[in-house]
């Protein structure tokens, strides 16, 4: 390489670099605020915890965890997506915010964020009492049809258990009736007791019941059979292609710069492949089900269209 050569190639170095936005340079070079919009102690905050406790290492950058929970997650959302889009605050969503916009509650929509991944799904289940004249799925689909109207089953109404019984409902051309509960606990117990003849459950709450004989999981919502459950069709085994899960994921104010989501989007994909971050989700009763951006965008947008269409039966 003669000496113009090299001089020519140093100057096209040194261009291309100081043509990089700044943020690629440094970013993160402080702490990302997370504003999870639950309240302590739940489902969401203990998985959001595991994630923020576990990123520095990737990201080079701690996380503190803020809670403002309030109407569904509605509360938090909305602060986050006020503050700078300047890569230093994040969010947490599932498919409530797509319930609760689908119904009215409210104007803000996961669009209105930039999704940078899909961390955690939680599978649910399709849970009966064992008195029923059926112990299969395929029992329950001939029952129901046979008697549309009679079944009751259990969900939290305009939520996303509601939303994944009415999913199930339209698959499968059932007619059953939805009894409200505040929370999955409440509505299992009401099961074990008689008062339901089916609920949305999942393994935390139900498979204790399951194992004393009280319960039995009917169908799985998860994309395959669980190792914890694995005589439990799946849903898409039955014939449907559905995938009810309560998915967690990450998202940024809209307009945050695209390399501060780009450095983002790769320390959760490497968080997601860390054997401490696993065993910890899974003790948690949860699975890591990371999608980069462009698959959890595209996630977001199938399942928005889907909660759109059964507005009118999930409205509170």
């Amino acid at each position: 390489m003669t000496f113009m050569t090299r001089m020519i190639a140093g100057i096209g170095l040194a261009t291309a670099t100081l043509a990089q936005p700044a943020i690629a340079q440094g970013y993160p070079d402080r702490s990302v605020e997370f504003i999870v919009p639950w309240s302590p102690g739940g489902g969401s905050d203990t998985l959001m915890r595991i994630v923020a406790n576990n990123i520095s290492p990737f990201l080079g950058a701690d996380m503190p965890v803020i809670n403002i929970p309030g109407v569904g997650g509605t509360v938090g959302l909305t602060e986050a997506s006020r503050r700078a889009a300047d890569g230093y605050t994040i969010s947490q969503v599932h498919e409530g915010l797509l319930a609760a916009t689908a119904t009215g509650i409210t104007e803000l929509a996961w669009d209105d964020f930039e999704p940078i991944a899909l961390m955690t799904a939680s599978p649910q289940f399709l849970v009966a009492a064992t008195d029923q004249p059926y112990d299969t799925f395929e029992g329950l689909v001939e029952y129901a049809q046979a008697n549309p109207g009679e079944l009751t089953i259990g969900v939290t109404l305009g939520g996303v258990p509601h939303l994944h019984a009415a999913m199930i409902a339209e698959a499968f051309d059932l007619d059953w009736r939805y009894v409200g509960y505040e929370g999955t606990g409440e509505r299992v117990r009401a099961l074990v007791g008689g008062n339901l003849d089916l609920a949305i459950g999942d393994i935390s709450s139900s498979l204790q019941f399951v194992e004393n004989g009280d319960l039995v999981f009917l169908a799985a919502g998860s994309t395959e059979r669980l190792p914890q459950t694995p005589d439990v069709p799946t849903l898409m085994e039955l014939g449907s292609d559905l995938d009810l899960s309560i998915t967690r994921g990450i998202v940024m104010p809209k307009g945050a710069p695209d390399d501060a989501q780009a450095v983002l989007e790769s320390a959760l994909e490497n968080l997601s492949n860390d054997p401490t971050f696993i065993e910890q989700v899974n003790n948690a009763g949860a699975d890591v089900a990371f999608r980069g951006q462009d698959g959890y965008t595209t996630y977001l947008s199938n399942l928005a269209a889907s909660v759109d269409r059964l507005a009118e039966v999930i409205a509170p």
